[in-house]
């Protein structure tokens, strides 16, 4: 598996080619909400060029592999290596100029995620998780980086965590994050899936969401795990389950509290 991993990364400069010349440009906004009747849903051809690029380095150097991706949906989803794309994720941070968005880039093995990709181009930082453990690089690099490790955190109330938006939340999951948000220390906004790359690098303790999709994890859960941190859903079970929630803690010891919060 370690030989993906520079692949992995050449995906993430391949990405980056489409996206960079885009960002803070005239991004070609559309709204996939309008076509269904949803909640305004931006898409930009930044997401759906960097995916197009994506599968097609992919197609050539690994036609047997399969792909699920945002913009484009499945192909071959049951191949024994699945890569999972999310060329944008904060597309609404993209189209603000607001340099938050991340490109997401997981490999699945025999439906087990394998590696992931965290990469912020704009500020040249590629977060990865795979065989050879949690490491930063610059974007272009493929092999070295600075290894990464979570931080320990003796108590919900000295937390810091991140959310993407807490109007997202519904109904119980509302009052369970509004729980959570008066016992820690410091709730942020707005950063995505950066967020997941902060507990990775020991910057940040938790990270809560709801309503997310395959694309929107994938890459979170090699990276996670080899820093030493703990992603699952709300309930100590795997991330997303039936109502998309995911939750990142950066010390282990923790998920008891947490979760003792958010079922209370």
């Amino acid at each position: 598996m370690t030989h993906l991993e520079p692949f992995a990364l050449q995906l993430a400069a391949i990405a980056a080619e489409v996206i960079l010349p885009l960002y803070r440009a005239d991004h070609g906004l559309a709204d996939k909400g309008a076509i269904s009747g949803k909640a305004f849903d931006p898409v930009t051809e930044a997401d759906r060029g960097a995916e197009a690029a994506i599968r097609k380095a992919i197609s050539q150097h690994f036609p047997d592999h399969g792909v699920i991706g945002e913009e484009y949906g499945e192909d071959r989803p049951d191949a024994e290596f699945v890569w999972v794309l999310d060329p944008i994720d904060g597309t609404r941070a993209f189209i603000s100029g607001l340099p938050l968005w991340t490109t997401l880039i997981g490999l699945r093995r025999q439906g087990e995620a394998a590696i992931g990709v965290i990469a912020q181009p704009f500020l040249k930082e590629v977060f990865i998780g795979g065989p050879s453990g949690a490491r930063l690089l610059s974007l272009g690099e493929t092999s070295g980086g600075r290894p990464l490790s979570v931080r320990p955190c003796g108590s919900l109330s000295t937390a810091l965590g991140a959310t993407t938006d807490p109007y997202l939340f519904r109904n119980e999951d509302a009052a369970a994050f509004e729980r959570l948000r008066q016992k820690a220390r410091l709730i942020r906004y707005g950063a995505d899936a950066y967020a997941y790359a902060m507990v990775a690098m020991g910057k940040l303790d938790f990270v809560i969401e709801t309503g997310l999709k395959s694309w929107d994890i994938e890459a979170a859960l090699p990276l996670l795990r080899a820093a030493g941190g703990y992603i699952g859903d709300w309930s100590g079970g795997a991330a997303g389950g039936e109502k998309g929630r995911l939750l990142i803690l950066g010390d282990k010891d923790r998920l008891g509290e947490v979760r003792g919060v958010l079922e209370s």
